[in-house]
């Protein structure tokens, strides 16, 4: 239930395709091998701007740092970052605000938006973490969302904070990597839906090219459904490169591709290795290079007319199934 307005005056707030031979986990590789914008604006316009009122609950949207403990490091000007500042839909904002992982700035609702248990879960975990929760008009939200059905709720938040891949790259515990890499991945909408089933299938990290791939922004949040406050995400320079360190670490590489000859559900032992499975970009698929660093290059056996599946849809097939793999063995 929406709480009361507050009164008057109150605050206002490959190596090409090989085998599938599983190696000793670990173990070191010799040879050579073969031959879609950041989210938001960080903050919307002040209420008094934008005619809005606030409820009673205070944040630290409006203190005038420049920048709050937690906060990731700022980055080189004009360097691209994972984005994540606005957060748009009820469960994606919902999820912001019990992950914890960020400080929240601000949460805007519709004032037009009829009551319901999650809106009500949401404003309640803004005002016990003191977010500053504000009614704007329904027209003003929605020319401030970005993504298509913003739901009558978006939060400004600080960016997402990338994770070190030499960190994804360290063994913990007893369990093995279980990394995904994206190539060139450019529908914000896919990125989100690819991120969720990580999320689901226990993926340990997700690596993403810096360049000429989509981060995350507001769409892509919403379509994740909180995904992005679980999910560790790399952003690396190269991804060739990227998978290159892998191989040496021990990981296997396996791109998806609809041509290959092995199938996903070929992999068997070796899903349970440290392994990173590698998807294309929608259309393109994997690029030369990365194809070239594969260990391992399966595809998805399709019974029907078609002759691929969207990138979404392949993530949540290949995760699934090394998921699978060690679940039984567990």
């Amino acid at each position: 239930m929406k709480p009361k307005k507050p009164a008057q005056g109150g605050p206002r707030g490959q190596r090409t395709a090989g085998t599938g031979k599983a190696r000793t986990s670990g173990a070191p590789r010799t040879g050579t091998s073969s031959g879609g914008g950041t989210g938001g604006t960080g903050r919307g316009p002040s209420p008094k701007a934008s005619g809005g009122r606030q409820y009673a609950s205070r944040g630290a949207g409006r203190t005038g740092r420049v920048a709050a403990p937690g906060d990731p490091a700022p980055k080189k000007p004009g360097e691209k970052t994972l984005g994540g500042e606005q957060v748009e839909g009820r469960q994606a904002v919902r999820e912001l605000l019990i992950a914890g992982n960020r400080r929240v700035k601000e949460v805007w609702v519709s004032g037009e938006l009829a009551e319901t248990e999650i809106l009500a879960d949401i404003i309640e975990i803004a005002r016990s973490m003191r977010v500053q929760v504000t009614e704007v008009a329904r027209k003003r939200l929605e020319s401030q969302a970005r993504s298509e059905a913003p739901q009558g709720v978006l939060a400004f938040a600080a960016p997402l904070q990338e994770v070190e891949l030499s960190a994804m790259l360290k063994r913990t515990g007893s369990t093995p990597p279980f990394l995904v890499a994206v190539d060139g991945v450019t529908d914000p909408g896919n990125l989100g839906a690819l991120l969720r089933c990580c999320e689901g299938a226990g993926v340990h990290g997700v690596v993403l090219p810096r360049h000429r791939a989509v981060h995350i922004t507001p769409t892509a949040a919403k379509s994740a459904a909180g995904a992005v406050e679980h999910v560790p995400m790399a952003l690396v320079g190269g991804l060739p490169s990227a998978l290159e360190r892998m191989r040496e670490a021990g990981i296997w590489v396996v791109g998806l591709a609809d041509e290959a000859d092995k199938s996903l559900f070929e992999l068997d032992d070796l899903a349970n290795e440290a392994i990173c499975l590698v998807l294309g970009a929608e259309g393109n698929g994997l690029s030369r290079l990365v194809r070239e660093r594969c260990d391992l290059i399966v595809s998805i056996p399709m019974r029907g007319r078609l002759s691929s599946l969207n990138v979404s849809a392949a993530a949540a097939l290949a995760t699934y199934e090394v998921t699978r793999h060690r679940v039984r063995k567990g």
